[in-house]
């Protein structure tokens, strides 16, 4: 586990990344694809003291989602419906209104890989409480971290992209994937 005293991690985009994995439900599910987006723009904030992380504060813009890969589907996915897509995840996620994501931990605790840490998530207006388990792996000069988890729109007031009057949609429940590193203090 990293070794510091009383610090504050800054991270951002420029320390890892934010990936959300979507699926696609529906009778019409096999002509739909699985996206892949990226939260290109992020902050965190670890605090730190006596060697262990005391909190743990992160916000995305939602509007800085970029959809990077459209897997399955009947026909290749195209740079156009990539555009389609994010205008669509843009409009269903409301970003002119609910313009960021945010996780505040309450609580941290030592895990065998890293650390669990409880707290509430906001995402569309709605606070939900929610689980992370960070996978801390020691790489020498630096420190990577990890977690992915499920989040499930409905939970907050989200209902899922769909067309084909409901025959192709969004599903419900996304998969998160966050891996950063941090650079050993001397």
């Amino acid at each position: 586990m990293p070794n510091v005293k009383d610090a504050i991690w800054e991270l951002t985009a420029a320390d890892g990344s934010v990936i959300v994995h979507t699926g696609v439900t529906g009778r019409a599910a096999r002509t739909g694809h699985r996206l892949t987006i990226e939260m290109q723009r992020w902050s965190a904030s670890v605090t730190w003291r006596d060697g262990e992380p005391t909190g743990l504060k992160a916000t995305i813009p939602v509007d800085s989602l970029q959809v990077r890969s459209g897997e399955g589907g009947l026909t290749p996915f195209t740079g156009v419906e990539k555009s389609v897509a994010r205008a669509n995840a843009l409009k269903t996620l409301r970003a002119d209104r609910f313009s960021d994501i945010t996780f505040e931990a309450s609580s941290i605790e030592k895990s065998v890989d890293g650390y669990h840490v409880d707290g509430t998530l906001t995402i569309h207006g709605q606070s939900r409480s929610h689980g992370l388990d960070l996978t801390v792996d020691d790489r020498g000069d630096r420190w990577a971290i990890t977690t992915d988890t499920g989040i499930t729109q409905s939970d907050f007031g989200i209902k899922p992209y769909s067309q084909m009057m409901g025959a192709l949609k969004v599903a419900d429940d996304v998969r998160v994937a966050v891996d950063v590193t941090h650079t050993k203090s001397d």
